[in-house]
């Protein structure tokens, strides 16, 4: 089984959907890279970005990115998967936060 063939049965979608689905991951991931130096050289006026901000950046950069990835998914056609995608992604994150209760014996 090839990786095509791996995603299509994961997803659950047909093989032009995968590369749709991929398109929109590569030009998300590419929009956030592009957007990230002019960003900090409009901010930062220096060679070197102090840490803090890097730290900053990394932490808004998560809802932005999924914002992103629900654009090009809309773009693409593909914004019912991504918009479970992004469902499943963030039950996943705040189940880490929540506390879990033991049941009494």
């Amino acid at each position: 089984m090839n990786w095509m063939q791996r995603l299509q049965a994961r997803w659950g979608l047909s093989p032009a959907r995968v590369i749709l689905v991929l398109l929109v991951f590569a030009c998300t991931g590419f929009t956030v890279l592009f957007l990230k130096r002019p960003l900090f050289r409009f901010l930062f006026n220096e060679i070197e970005i102090p840490l803090w901000a890097s730290v900053v950046y990394y932490v808004l950069i998560l809802p932005v990115y999924n914002v992103l990835l629900l654009f090009y998914g809309a773009i693409f056609g593909q914004y019912l998967f991504f918009w479970d995608f992004e469902k499943r992604f963030f039950t996943r994150l705040f189940s880490i936060f929540k506390t879990k209760t033991k049941s009494s014996v």
